[in-house]
């Protein structure tokens, strides 16, 4: 039986970033080589969106969202809201909203500021009919709790960059969301406890990622400091490892599941 070669999405990419721009071309032709045939670049702040819908404008296969970070909720405005809500209204390359959620981590923005954003944000989304992009660290129960009350029936996202436990694992499952892997299941000991919980989320729920240009997978990480869409076939490899499953076979759910979540034709739209 001839098996369909492998194509992949990387869900969560920051291509907007400044350490792109003298090379976003040669950077998307490597992610085509890598069999990486779509992409989301994500927006964290207006400005940031801005740049992302620019440059999925100027590349097929490649997508944006519109959000505001919560590190950035404390520079937040409805004056904020409205800019993302037209430029999300602006193009069809926009497929989610966020990132958003609580980091209660590194607390670039005071508690309550995250919150009142992440709300006025899920609320948005639903107004867009957009699918949402979370961001959560460190939140002590509170982001999941924001979630149950502010959620709409069929509302849904993904969970980016997971980094939860068992319990709250299952929680985004009940509310009806995806689950986002990256680079750190590659990582030896930072990555032990997410090689566990991997094999607990269902097939139809997992999505890949590499959030570049941070957390560059192993071995990519030795050669390189800056993560790129490419290196999201060194995470698809080792999560294909670790869950026993034949790349073959789990590339074209994990396809699926990404085109399913983004409201994307599921025809390969390779990146150019």
């Amino acid at each position: 039986m001839n098996l369909p070669p492998i194509r992949l999405f990387d869900s969560h990419c920051h291509l907007d970033d400044k350490t792109y721009n003298k090379d976003l071309d040669t950077v998307l032709s490597r992610a085509h080589q890598a069999g990486v045939q779509a992409c989301m670049v994500v927006g964290i702040t207006p400005a940031s969106s801005r740049k992302a819908v620019e440059i999925a404008g100027q590349h097929d296969g490649v997508y944006a969202s519109v959000g505001i970070h919560p590190h950035d909720a404390s520079r937040a405005d409805e004056d904020a809201i409205k800019a993302l809500r037209d430029l999300a209204a602006s193009t069809p390359d926009v497929r989610a909203w966020g990132e958003t959620g609580l980091d209660f981590n590194r607390m670039h923005s005071p508690k309550q500021a995250q919150e009142k954003w992440l709300c006025r944000q899920i609320a948005e989304a639903k107004e867009a009919d957009l699918p949402l992009i979370f961001h959560e660290r460190d939140s002590g129960g509170r982001f999941l709790e924001i979630l149950k009350t502010e959620m709409a029936p069929g509302q849904t996202g993904v969970v980016h960059c997971f980094s939860g436990n068992r319990q709250e694992l299952s929680a985004y499952l009940d509310l009806g969301l995806y689950v986002g892997v990256t680079g750190v299941v590659t990582i030896k000991t930072r990555g032990q406890e997410l090689r566990q919980l991997v094999n607990h989320i269902p097939d139809d729920r997992l999505l890949v990622e590499t959030d570049a240009p941070y957390l560059t997978p192993t071995p990519d990480r030795n050669k390189v400091k800056r993560n790129e869409p490419a290196f999201v076939k060194t995470v698809f490899m080792k999560l294909a490892e670790v869950r026993n499953q034949a790349p073959e076979i789990l590339a074209p759910i994990i396809w699926d599941n990404t085109c399913r979540l983004f409201h994307i034709n599921k025809e390969p739209l390779e990146i150019a």
